[in-house]
């Protein structure tokens, strides 16, 4: 799939997307819209692309059947990895029933908020594309719709991936593709990179474990359907 050239695209940006169209990724995976928003990402600039799910306890296994399913769909390259220690040192909503799914109160992190999980995520994907020849890290982490999360903060991203390189002595790049984008954005996105119904139909991103358009009412819903709505109301004006 060629890469769609952007208007005004500098030669340094030329530059970096032909030496990102040969070389590998490796895309931090869980099926739901953003890191399969992001895969499809991937495809569109990387010459080969790597996904990686990692278990640790969800709530619900759903999560990795689906990115099972997709990553087979796309015929690209799929690995579980077990985090199971994150269920023992972090408790949470998305680990254990007996905690709600809840907003945080006023200075407070919502109870969905797994402590160190990208840290460990992106270590760990790093570690296995070092593995495979991959430099590029891929991720759908977003500080305009983070929830409050520390770990989806772009100066986090950026402070991980110099440690990254001074830890290993290597040259990985850990991409954001959907930093600064709303969820009506990544609604675009995909269907810029023509997957918007794929991404709708096929991906999980509900608390509770129902795909596609999930239950309706958990924060992730919620915040999924605003953004579609919105997305598909810019879209018809536009029209």
């Amino acid at each position: 799939m060629a890469c769609r050239k952007e208007a005004g695209r500098s030669p340094e940006k030329e530059e970096r997307t032909r030496i990102m169209k040969n070389e590998k990724a490796v895309v931090v995976f869980s099926g739901g819209q953003d890191s399969t928003t992001c895969l499809f990402w991937a495809i569109e600039n990387f010459q080969e692309v790597y996904a990686v799910t990692f278990s640790y306890g969800q709530r619900h296994d759903t999560e990795i059947e689906v990115a099972k399913e997709i990553t087979k769909d796309l015929g690209v390259t799929h690995d579980v990895l077990d985090m199971s220690l994150l269920n023992q040192l972090a408790p949470n909503a998305l680990t254990r029933s007996d905690i709600d799914v809840a907003e945080g109160e006023e200075g407070e992190l919502p109870t969905t908020f797994v402590d160190g999980r990208n840290m460990l995520f992106f270590t760990f994907a790093s570690i296995y594309g070092r593995q495979r020849g991959a430099k590029h890290i891929v991720t759908g982490v977003c500080e305009t719709d983070y929830s409050g999360y520390p770990d989806c903060r772009d100066v986090f991203t950026k402070s991980l991936n110099v440690t990254l390189n001074l830890a290993m002595d290597d040259n990985f790049v850990v991409h954001t593709p959907l930093m600064w984008l709303d969820k009506a954005a990544t609604w675009k996105l995909a269907d810029e990179l023509g997957r918007l119904d794929y991404v709708k139909n096929e991906t999980l991103t509900c608390y509770h474990g129902i795909r596609g358009d999930g239950c309706g009412e958990c924060p992730a819903c919620e915040l999924r359907r605003q953004g579609y709505e919105q997305y598909m109301e810019e879209k018809r004006a536009d029209a």
